[in-house]
């Protein structure tokens, strides 16, 4: 009834736009803090001569950022614009973007997807092990703000994802120690993304099942199928049997 493979004993979700809409939230907020500084770059400010400004896309989030650790996330963009920067500086985007996100999480708060809530209500049901395994470090706040912390057995987030010196997203490490502390093989663990880079997390550790949730549309599922994803859907609920599809 859980659309999973008869194997899979563990569900393992990614948390930012799998389970809660702030997804959104860090779209927004690495947003505003790659602009700040591509802007003051282009103004005069470490810009090289003759350089344009062009602003961080929705693209340049789903391409570069998306999942990944946050200062992975930094790098990542700012390499793909071929800018190259000191560790100070990189942290203080990283910085400047934690602080909008959680300055935009106290203002807007959280929401749980009702597919998602409907998924986790079924799978705790039916038994089956929950945990959530998520870049961000801010996971215990969010996961209590949505009211969800309750489904959760295991999390493993940013936090612990640094304290253990593990690399981020697409590396498939946070998700092996999830299942680990599980007490299952990947084999029988479920991983749940919205990120192109967990689903490839998810396909390089050789998991039993990796289910791609496309909350963007366009080419999102398309990118997703072609990086692994066994099945690719637009909100949870629709695994369930009888559900929407």
């Amino acid at each position: 009834m859980l659309g999973l493979p008869d194997a899979i004993r563990v569900a393992l979700f990614d948390l930012d736009g799998v389970l809660t809409t702030t997804a959104v939230l860090h779209r927004t907020a690495w947003g505003e803090a790659f602009d700040a500084f591509l802007s003051t770059r282009a103004g005069g400010g470490a810009a090289s001569d003759g350089e344009v400004y062009r602003p961080f896309t929705e693209q340049d989030y789903l391409d570069y950022v998306d999942g990944r650790p946050r200062l992975d996330g930094v790098r990542n963009f700012l390499a793909s614009r071929n800018i190259t920067v000191d560790d100070a500086t990189a942290d203080a985007i990283g910085a400047g973007k934690n602080k909008q996100f959680l300055d935009l999480l106290e203002r807007d708060g959280v929401t749980p997807y009702p597919g998602s809530v409907r998924y986790l209500q079924a799978a705790a049901d039916a038994g089956l092990g929950i945990a959530v395994v998520t870049s961000s470090k801010n996971g215990e706040a969010v996961l209590d703000a949505a009211d969800l912390s309750k489904f959760v057995q295991v999390r493993v987030d940013g936090l612990e994802v640094a304290r253990r010196g593990l690399p981020g997203k697409p590396a498939p490490d946070s998700y092996l120690l999830g299942a680990e502390l599980m007490g299952v093989t990947a084999s029988e663990a479920a991983v749940f993304e919205d990120a192109l880079s967990g689903i490839e997390s998810g396909v390089a550790g050789k998991f039993g099942y990796v289910v791609g949730i496309d909350r963007v549309g366009g080419t999102q599922a398309a990118s997703m199928t072609s990086a692994g994803a066994d099945i690719v859907v637009t909100d949870l609920d629709q695994l369930l049997e009888g559900g929407s599809r």
